[in-house]
């Protein structure tokens, strides 16, 4: 799952497309053994007269296809000049096994509450702050609805020259175990891009190379039974702006 946005952007419209090879299969082989190899993210954001769209997508596959796909869709309307902002967003996706090709939905949640933005004079560091209602709707396999909470701080900085942009998001909020029990739920993805466009001569040239480290609490339930709940899933990546 990945979910960075650019909380605010020079131009009116940003988006880019990256793909992610991950390395957390091969590190955690017997606890996430239906890991995918491979990530692509399309990630959008715009901004108009009452505030902003953003959303990604992600698309994970194995070798022989896709396994899964996973959206957030996001719009924010501002609320005075402060940069505070009404926040409504909607998360949801599908999965399937490496085995089989039968899938299962996620249990789609929606998402409203407050937003605090800002950003630096240049608008080379960004950042957000959410502070949101969540409420789950009734899922597959009897998963039934309840509310819940989330809050979520989105940054970005570029430094160097240009040359890096280090960014990345955390979520911490309510989920629900399979006996009803709550449970807190932790997860983070920072990234740090080196980009090409900083090179005298590329400036047109909107490629990055780098990487991301996706950092998990309580999330996954390990597929050999034990009580592991902490992931470190590294990647190597590549992210193309237009």
């Amino acid at each position: 799952m990945t979910a960075l946005s650019a909380v605010f952007a020079i131009s009116a419209v940003a988006q880019d497309l990256q793909l992610h090879y991950d390395f957390g299969r091969n590190i955690y082989s017997d606890e996430l053994p239906e890991r995918q190899k491979l990530t692509l993210t399309l990630e959008h954001f715009s901004v108009d007269g009452l505030g902003s769209w953003y959303y990604f997508v992600d698309l994970d596959f194995l070798k022989d296809g896709v396994k899964g796909a996973y959206t957030e869709i996001s719009r924010e309307f501002n609320v005075g000049k402060k940069g505070f902002a009404a926040h409504l967003e909607y998360d949801g996706g599908l999965t399937s096994t490496k085995s089989s090709n039968v899938g299962a939905r996620f249990q789609h949640a929606a998402l409203i509450g407050p937003a605090w933005n800002g950003h630096s004079a240049d608008y080379s560091s960004t950042y957000s702050l959410q502070v949101m209602y969540k409420q789950y709707f009734h899922g597959q396999f009897d998963a039934k609805s309840y509310p819940s909470f989330q809050v979520t701080g989105v940054w970005s900085t570029t430094f160097a020259n240009k040359a890096l942009t280090f960014a990345g998001f955390f979520d911490f909020w309510r989920g629900e175990k399979a006996n009803g029990h709550g449970k807190l739920i932790f997860a983070s993805e920072p990234q740090l891009w080196y980009n090409f466009n900083s090179i005298r001569g590329l400036e047109k040239f909107p490629l990055s190379i780098g990487t991301e480290v996706e950092l998990y609490n309580n999330f996954y339930d390990a597929a050999d039974g034990s009580d592991k709940s902490f992931y470190v899933n590294p990647t190597i990546g590549l992210k193309w702006r237009f």
